[in-house]
């Protein structure tokens, strides 16, 4: 999953980087308001951490220009700012979630995971797909109750492909939701690594629909 960090202060942007890419996303950053919302209208983001006071762009202008540009990617807020009217401002303009400052990483992980779930219709922080569990509090995936080993770009991959089972996820959409903005995968890469997870598998989950890219779904009965 890929997420957009805006936030002007190096050091915290910093620290949510790499918590972030540690949890298993993928981390683009931006440090004024300007650059967030260039971003945010440009790039197809699974979520974004955003915080509100911003230089040359305040974080709730922000919001509010990608909610006008039907936007419609989970925001959470970070702010230092303890008033229920200046919270109130962000939920106003679209706003998802937020969390005070100073806070825990592992609070920012655990609500960015559970608002990338919801946005894409799923309630429960367990995804299933016959055999397969994808657990997104724990970031780790397991085939009949037995761990998956796989590595971090093979899990970005079944990850995102689980959050959205039964529907077709083309390739250059793939691209866009795993690897950074900077990134410029071979054109072979993603077949790679999906017979890589295939074959870790070991039973016909993933479909490749030719031309149109893959998508998860449970074995057929009787497989």
């Amino acid at each position: 999953m890929r997420v957009l960090v805006v936030e002007d202060e190096p050091r915290l942007t910093l620290r949510l980087e790499q918590a972030l890419e540690a949890a298993g996303f993928v981390v683009d950053t931006a440090y004024d308001g300007e650059t967030g919302c260039y971003l945010g209208e440009t790039e197809p983001y699974d979520a974004a951490v955003l915080d509100l006071g911003l230089p040359r762009l305040d974080g709730v202008s922000v919001l509010g220009r990608w909610r006008a540009a039907g936007k419609t990617l989970p925001v959470l807020v970070l702010t230092a700012r303890s008033r229920w009217a200046e919270k109130s401002a962000a939920f106003a303009a679209g706003a998802d979630d937020y969390v005070t400052k100073p806070f825990e990483m592992e609070e920012v992980v655990a609500r960015l995971r559970a608002l990338i779930r919801r946005a894409a219709g799923h309630a429960s922080p367990e995804l299933a797909c016959g055999p397969l569990r994808v657990d997104t509090l724990a970031g780790k995936a397991s085939l009949d109750g037995l761990p998956l080993a796989l590595t971090a770009q093979e899990f970005r991959i079944l990850s995102y492909l689980a959050h959205h089972q039964g529907q077709v996820v083309g390739r250059s959409e793939l691209i866009d939701h795993v690897y950074d903005r900077d990134a410029d995968p071979d054109s072979n890469v993603l077949d790679v690594l999906i017979a890589r997870i295939r074959r870790k598998l070991g039973v016909e989950l993933i479909h490749t629909l030719r031309g149109q890219g893959w998508r998860l779904d449970p074995p057929a009965e009787g497989e």
